[in-house]
């Protein structure tokens, strides 16, 4: 199901402008419009009109590949002479496609340069957009989750996974990237952290309506059954959807004995009350109309496996796997801030504003 745009394109610059304020975009600073062969030429040109506005200056750098989620860490700039030199000196980087994983944007982020990932459809942009509410709910429950020291999560499917927290900081996407250093997804809301090495345990259930967005981006349809012992997962159980992962995980070893892919990777929970669970379902299997949404919809458990350079680790694969789950129950420190999907704690609610639904 393919579903036409309703965001009229006139519409994109005034976003931009909505989207450069919460980025906090001041006159005389330098952005950089980060894109490559596939970005929507409309989004550079919103971009340059919207710098105008704020008389900021604005030049677009244009990379030979295109990376993806299915792709994750693929250096591109990294890759060109001068190009993170040039990016270091920018105060703020529209990234037009997937940067993560990747040491440029490490080193980047390192020198204060702000990084804004714009990948999602017109609709999404406007409809997810994000407020310094969801701001302000998404640090509260990173905050919480700082000063953790366990996790534990369960659902009624069977899920009974825990970890050991702290060793790794805690990061968050809030939808806009406004201090010094920030990555930030236009479109996105969430909270994460990385298990300490070698201390998850237990078992995590998927069950049908629960989304791999990464790398299939579909609601899962029958029970994924995973065992996960001293930070790996060592089996995945179930039918069809147990064979998709198992067939991604293992086609992307390195060796026989690699076991990075199958390793505990970021785990958080989704903070955006405008991002919406039933997005595929809605739009079709599109990448570029699930994107933010299925990563960021209130109260999420985000599952992940693989890559934990985001994090500071040193650990880089293509064995991601991105798994957001519904209606699970989780404690921190043994105490339940999210039951049956749902957070418990006022002020990791961020208060929604009436707009129209894309």
């Amino acid at each position: 199901m393919t579903r036409v745009q309703l965001t009229n394109p006139g519409e994109v610059p005034d976003l931009f402008r909505q989207q450069f304020k919460l980025c906090d975009v001041k006159a005389g600073e330098t952005i950089v419009v980060l894109s490559d062969m596939g970005t929507r030429k409309e989004y550079v040109e919103a971009a340059f009109a919207a710098a105008d506005t704020f008389k900021a200056n604005i030049y677009e750098m244009k990379v030979n590949a295109i990376p993806s989620w299915t792709s994750v860490g693929v250096e591109t700039v990294g890759a060109c002479k001068g190009g993170v030199e040039a990016l270091k000196a920018a105060d703020l980087i529209l990234a037009m496609h997937v940067p993560l994983f990747t040491k440029w944007m490490h080193e980047v982020r390192a020198t204060g340069t702000r990084v804004q990932m714009i990948v999602d459809h017109p609709d999404d942009l406007k409809s997810q957009m994000s407020t310094p509410e969801v701001k302000r709910a998404t640090k509260a429950v990173t905050e919480f989750l700082g000063k953790s020291k366990t996790m534990h999560v369960t659902n009624e499917a069977g899920t009974d996974f825990y970890a050991e927290i702290g060793d790794y900081p805690s990061l968050c996407q809030y939808g806009f990237a406004d201090e010094p250093g920030h990555f930030d997804h236009w479109g996105a809301g969430h909270c994460y952290t990385f298990p300490n090495e070698g201390k998850a345990n237990g078992t995590v259930v998927a069950q049908p309506g629960d989304i791999v967005v990464l790398p299939y981006n579909r609601y899962i349809v029958d029970q994924v059954h995973m065992t996960i012992e001293d930070g790996y997962i060592t089996s995945i159980e179930g039918g069809l959807d147990a064979r998709l992962m198992n067939h991604w995980l293992n086609s992307n070893k390195r060796s026989s004995d690699d076991r990075d892919g199958h390793a505990i990777s970021h785990i958080g929970f989704g903070t955006n009350p405008y991002c919406r669970w039933d997005c595929i379902a809605l739009n079709g299997d599109d990448v570029d109309r699930s994107n933010g949404a299925v990563r960021g919809f209130a109260g999420n458990f985000l599952f992940s496996t693989g890559p934990n350079t985001q994090g500071g680790g040193t650990r880089v694969t293509k064995g991601h796997y991105d798994l957001p789950m519904k209606d699970c129950t989780v404690y921190l420190d043994n105490t339940m801030i999210i039951e049956n999907g749902n957070y418990l704690v006022p002020e990791m609610i961020a208060k929604v504003e009436p707009r129209a639904q894309q």
